[in-house]
């Protein structure tokens, strides 16, 4: 994992389906990070959607903030990122357990939940608005916590939660 801030550090945003949370997750992150030497990119734990852009609401929700997801395009996680990412980054419990099960088993990548680099204590599981249809809370979160993981990343100091 890089201490150096000013090298390239590598995220993994993980969810269920990577239509909604995750693909905000890597938006939002890529919008606040600015300066920040960092490579993004998300993927989720089924295989459903893989190839599929974000869920509408999703990506309206992200429009009306000024973050663009349209290029975005779902994939499944896969072992190989344990290698390419220093930080896996999960939105709940279920998915960094299914993280796990993938994880190569010479590998020490981090993996942790998102909601844990937020400045304030509360829930540590991303609701999913696929279900609970509460995009604009969801998107709060995400950027709260996006603001916290980059804070941690241009101070130099571990990734891991």
């Amino acid at each position: 994992m890089p201490e150096d801030p000013l090298v390239t550090t590598r995220i993994l945003f993980v969810c269920l389906g990577n239509i909604c949370r995750s693909p905000t997750a890597e938006g939002v992150f890529r919008a606040l990070s600015g300066d920040a030497d960092v490579e993004v990119d998300s993927a989720g734990t089924s295989n459903w959607h893989v190839g599929g852009p974000p869920d509408k609401r999703a990506t309206e929700e992200a429009a009306r903030r000024g973050v663009d997801l349209s290029g975005l395009r779902a994939r499944q996680a896969v072992p190989e990122d344990f290698e390419r990412f220093d930080l896996i980054v999960a939105m709940d419990h279920s998915n960094a357990a299914k993280l796990e099960t993938i994880r190569p088993s010479d590998n020490s990548t981090p993996v942790a939940l998102f909601l844990s680099y937020r400045s304030e204590p509360g829930p540590v599981e991303v609701p999913d608005p696929y279900y609970e249809d509460n995009f604009p809370e969801v998107f709060d979160m995400l950027e709260e916590a996006s603001r916290g993981l980059l804070s941690r990343i241009r101070n130099g100091q571990e990734l891991a939660q």
